[in-house]
C-alpha cells in the first residue's frame, strides 16, 4: 500500500468504512466498535449481503483508546471540562506518534524480513501459511443440560 493512514476509518463512530485498491482490486473495509455496532455487519455476513472484504470488530466502544486496558484519567478531563475530551486526545497522541515511526508498514520491518528470509521463505509459502495463519470451520453448539 502506497498509503497507510486511513483517515476514513478514525473517529468515535460505531461504523467506520472505506474503499480501498489492491493490486488492482477495490475492496471495501469497515471498522466497528462495541459489539451493538456490531451486530448488524455480523448480520449481513451471516445473510451474505455484506460488501465488505475485511471488517474489524473491537469490543470497546472507540476501540482499545477507551479499553479498560488505558490509564485511569482525572474526571475533569474524562468529562470533556479541559476542552478536547480525554478520548480525542488519546486518538490524537496515537496518531501522531504513528507518523513519526520510521517504520509503519509490516513488510519493512528488517526482523521480519529476515524472518521471511531465513525461516518462512516468502509470504504465502506453505510453512507460512501453517504457522501464521488461522483457518476457521463450523462448530456444533453444546447440547442443552436438563436443569
Amino acid at each position: 500500500l502506497e498509503k497507510v493512514d486511513f483517515l476514513e476509518c478514525r473517529g468515535m463512530q460505531g461504523v467506520k468504512e472505506a474503499e480501498i485498491e489492491i493490486a488492482g482490486q477495490k475492496m471495501w473495509i469497515a471498522i466497528t466498535s462495541s459489539m451493538t455496532a456490531a451486530k448488524p455487519l455480523l448480520e449481513e455476513v451471516k445473510n451474505g449481503t455484506s460488501k465488505y472484504t475485511f471488517i474489524e470488530v473491537m469490543g470497546c466502544p472507540g476501540g482499545c483508546i477507551n479499553g479498560g486496558g488505558q490509564s485511569i484519567v482525572p474526571s475533569s478531563i474524562k468529562n470533556g471540562k479541559l476542552g478536547m475530551g480525554y478520548k480525542e486526545l488519546r486518538m490524537k497522541a496515537l496518531y501522531d506518534e504513528d507518523v513519526e515511526m520510521p517504520l509503519r508498514v509490516s513488510s519493512d520491518n528488517p526482523q521480519i524480513q529476515e524472518l521471511y528470509s531465513k525461516y518462512l521463505g516468502q509470504p504465502g509459502s506453505e510453512k507460512a501459511e501453517q504457522l501464521l495463519h488461522t483457518s476457521y470451520s463450523r462448530k456444533e453448539k453444546f447440547p442443552k443440560l436438563d436443569a
